[in-house]
């Protein structure tokens, strides 16, 4: 019997069979969790395949920047479903231009948007499902270490996931009040499609390799992994924190 056996979850994100989002949704299914799906109209081709493998009854896309179109989202799925446990928040966007080249020279409008889609729609999607979560609901988001020390070409994207670690904290507090409970999982580099559009990707990759206390990079089956386990009971006590999976990279320096 799984860790999330009878739970009902929602996982946004799913990109490809490469997304770090795939790699959590097909552990919790493993875990024995009831897993739904939404995702960018850009990826359906890709997405339904997974969700037939994953036996996903519920698979609806949704465009995370309208609060309208999420109002939708919740009613078909409180009309399917009922009550949810697990929210799973695996999206972020910032222009190709914004991912090179100096930091500063990121306009005015690629800013806005990184920050709309990257934190904005974490609020969003946990305020509108709010009312039908259940108990002892747990929501999990995707952060990286460019977060808190400058990572090349990571740029704008840096500056969204500092907001969005915050936004994880001031969440916290609001969803505890009711026992429902919000971490984020800082995952190592991992070559997925958002992680092509960042200049110089591979490199980077392959030179954290030796820094890495256990000597090599993580891939998304450990994003999964940890994923299940911040959302299961057995992390009741675990709220409004950033966990890293990332072989310990974090705690290098030089």
């Amino acid at each position: 019997m799984g860790i999330l056996e009878g739970k009902k979850a929602l996982v946004f994100g799913v990109a490809s069979n490469l997304s770090i989002a795939y790699g959590i949704a097909k552990q919790l299914k493993a875990e024995g969790a009831d897993v739904a799906l939404s995702y960018a109209a850009v990826h359906e081709k890709r997405v339904k395949p997974i969700a037939e493998e994953l036996g996903s009854t519920f698979v609806e896309e949704c465009d995370l920047s309208s609060d309208e179109a999420i109002d939708s989202l919740v009613n078909k799925y409180e009309e399917k479903f009922g009550k949810i446990d697990i929210i799973v928040h695996s999206v972020a966007f910032a222009s190709r231009e914004a991912l090179s080249g100096r930091f500063m020279e990121v306009t005015r409008d690629d800013f806005l948007v990184s920050m709309n889609i990257s934190v904005y729609t974490l609020i969003a999607v946990v305020k509108k499902f709010e009312r039908i979560m259940s108990d002892d609901a747990s929501v999990i988001t995707l952060t990286y270490y460019g977060s808190e020390k400058v990572v090349p070409n990571y740029n704008v994207m840096g500056v969204a996931k500092a907001a969005l670690e915050a936004t994880v904290r001031y969440l916290a507090v609001d969803l505890g009040k009711t026992g429902k409970r919000i971490n984020a999982v800082s995952a190592g580099p991992i070559k997925t499609l958002s992680a092509a559009g960042i200049a110089g990707f591979k490199s980077m990759l392959s030179s954290n390799e030796p820094r890495i206390p256990l000597g090599r990079n993580v891939d998304i089956d450990d994003c999964g992994n940890l994923a299940a386990f911040l959302l299961s009971p057995k992390a009741k006590n675990i709220t409004g924190s950033v966990v890293y999976v990332d072989g310990g990279f974090n705690i290098t320096a030089m």
